[in-house]
């Protein structure tokens, strides 16, 4: 989510008092008592642009009835197991008036809760407790949350349990886990060195209805990367905080793998720059007129792992810098939506590390990039792309052979409802790329096909691979649209083929809600709900999906978990791996039935030597140049010819 471009806390307040003063409230002459009209209203989607199409209003999930807890559900292919409800210091509740909603707009930097319309409290209020970001290491699933974070024992997904809760506002308190480290985002101005809740007085009020200021500056506020050390998992001790210009809004984990006793930490920040007062060396403004500028860069932490109080910062690549001239602001978005003005892309929101690769791929508000990681403090731009049907580049995801790269698109900044019949199914979307010697070329656009309500916020958002072998397989949140399983096997192509998803939580008005991330974790899938809590669900059979096929998933085992720092899928040479496979070749008819049976009989009764004398065939008779099923043929073979049985 970006708050930022959505409704920063400099922008609250100038909405507010604008709105109090058009109203007549804040003591200003009201002489035209005519009702303004509401901008909080829930708005219609305007007619689809000419040759685009919507989303199907037909869907099951379209029509669900509004709920917080109570909300109608439909699923197909995933089977949920539970729900974890925020811990009370994280509920807001339902009522604009309630005793939380004082506290949750403060920690805005809205001092008079007063001042905010009732019809906007909740949208607002709901920020300040959303859950955001999750990582996972053993058994513990991390859950980040705009007022601190929670962690959870997952031993029994089944029967998952909370561990430890810690309060420490500051948003959006993206989080990541690396041995006995845990590592926080910080971006609002109302984070404190000390995680202390009571925060900063609000800015000031703007004047004449323009500007409303940065916040005083103070020694005590933190804007930046929080470490902790987790030894002891019920109470996280904060051992380091690595103050920056713009705070952290997300980051990511970069571990060299030729240097085992540092990590990398690159921050993508996308809020205010602070004052030189509050943090020295900090200044805004462009670069033809401040060559200095804390935009336009990202920052490098590089975090000693036996002594993290030492971590620092120790680069600020000019990542968007155009090499041939020098120009610091040297990408430009496209022009959104047709209609859009280009502008420099100063800012990623979320960077995504293949280490074994030695790549990232960066969402970058205007565009998509490839980053040369090899030298981790120093990650290098080596191509761009930008695209009219995106508005926001959000996140990104690689395939597990590195050959494609999934971005998403946060049209709106995910506070607004994106996926209604009448929002074009482009917009708002996957983009799926092929990735060839370092050079990305589009090939397809995928997004939720189901129609969601005026009232539920709904865009593309977080998401990860699912190690299905032979098929690349993306689980996805959609916010109040719920959770949809991606199959992007074919990028032209991408296809839905699982989903699970719940009505608004409101039909009224639009309250903040719905999944913020969804991740497959030794398993299952864990979905943190900005307003409810953590769900955990687990995939269940279908015509689209075999049970062989999520098996050979569940085979996967991974010790830890941070989405931003990706990992290789490697399968074991076991029967229903191999299985998996021949389900696949089933599925697209690549190989006859019978010698199917025979495969599958050879299995099953564990008959080494017809494996291999099947192995050895299918592997001479089929390669690569087959397509996909050709792919998925020599990996069979290469089981059958050593089973691991």
């Amino acid at each position: 989510m970006n708050v930022n471009r959505t409704a920063n806390v400099r922008f609250v307040v100038v909405l507010c008092f604008s709105l109090l003063i058009t109203l007549g409230v804040a003591g200003q002459p009201s002489p035209t008592p005519a009702p303004p009209p509401d901008p909080f209203a829930l708005q219609k989607a305007p007619p689809l642009p000419a040759g685009m199409k919507g989303s199907d209003a037909t869907d099951p999930r379209t029509n669900l009835s509004p709920g917080l807890f109570d909300a109608g559900e439909a699923a197909f292919g995933i089977k949920h197991l539970q729900l974890l409800r925020k811990p009370d210091a994280f509920q807001l509740g339902l009522d604009p008036e309630g005793p939380k909603m004082g506290t949750a707009l403060g920690a805005l930097g809205i001092g008079n809760p007063s001042m905010v319309p009732v019809g906007m409290r909740l949208l607002l209020g709901g920020l300040a407790f959303a859950n955001s970001d999750l990582a996972f290491q053993g058994s513990r699933v991390f859950v980040g949350n705009f007022y601190g974070i929670n962690i959870y024992d997952i031993a029994d997904p089944a029967d998952a349990k909370l561990l430890t809760s810690m309060v420490c506002p500051g948003g959006q308190g993206d989080v990541s886990v690396f041995g006995n480290l845990m590592f926080m985002s910080v971006e609002m101005q109302n984070g404190r060195l000390d995680c202390g809740e009571q925060g900063f007085p609000a800015p000031p009020p703007p004047t004449n209805g323009q500007g409303g200021g940065l916040p005083a500056a103070s020694k005590d506020r933190f804007r930046g990367v929080r470490i902790f050390d987790i030894s002891d998992i019920r109470k996280p001790k904060q051992v380091a905080a690595v103050q920056t210009c713009r705070g952290s809004h997300t980051h990511t984990l970069v571990a060299d793998p030729k240097d085992k006793e540092n990590v990398y930490i690159y921050v993508s920040g996308t809020s205010f720059v602070r004052q030189d007062e509050e943090l020295a060396g900090c200044s805004a403004g462009t670069p033809d007129k401040n060559p200095d500028t804390a935009l336009f860069r990202i920052e490098v932490i590089k975090v000693p792992l036996a002594n993290p109080q030492a971590a620092k910062i120790v680069s600020a690549p000019r990542i968007f810098m155009e090499s041939r001239t020098g120009e610091i602001a040297g990408l430009k978005s496209a022009a959104t939506h047709g209609t859009g003005t280009p502008t420099p892309t100063d800012q990623c929101h979320d960077i995504t590390a293949y280490p074994e690769l030695g790549l990232a791929a960066g969402a970058c508000s205007g565009n998509g990039i490839i980053l040369d990681i090899k030298d981790p403090a120093n990650p290098k731009r080596i191509d761009a792309v930008n695209d009219p049907n995106y508005a926001y580049w959000h996140s990104a995801a690689f395939s597990n052979d590195g050959t494609k790269v999934v971005f998403t698109d946060e049209w709106g900044g995910g506070m607004g409802a994106r996926c209604r019949a009448n929002d074009p199914n482009v917009w708002g979307a996957d983009a799926v790329f092929n990735l060839k010697d370092n050079k990305l070329r589009f090939a397809g656009y995928y997004k939720l096909p189901a129609a969601q309500a005026d009232s539920e916020n709904c865009v593309a958002h977080n998401g990860s691979l699912i190690p299905v072998p032979g098929r690349d397989l993306k689980i996805q949140a959609w916010y109040q649209g719920g959770i949809s399983l991606m199959d992007f096997t074919d990028p032209a192509k991408p296809v839905e083929i699982a989903y699970f998803d719940r009505g608004p939580i409101d039909d009224k008005m639009l309250v903040m809600g719905g999944s913020w991330s969804a991740y497959w974790y030794n398993g299952r899938i864990y979905s943190s709900e900005i307003a409810r809590g953590l769900d955990i669900f687990e995939l269940t059979p279908t015509q689209h999906l075999s049970q062989n096929e999520i098996d050979a998933a569940k085979a996967v085992h991974a010790d830890a978990l941070n989405v931003q720092t990706q990992q290789r899928f490697h399968w074991p040479n076991s029967p229903a791996v191999a299985k998996a496979y021949l389900d696949q070749l089933e599925r697209s008819r690549a190989l006859p039935g019978a010698e199917i049976s025979a495969v599958r009989a050879a299995i099953d009764k564990q008959d080494k030597s017809k494996m291999r004398k099947l192995g050895k065939d299918i592997g001479r008779r089929y390669n690569a140049s087959f397509g996909q099923d050709g792919v998925r043929m020599q990996a069979l073979a290469a089981i059958l010819k050593k089973p691991g049985i």
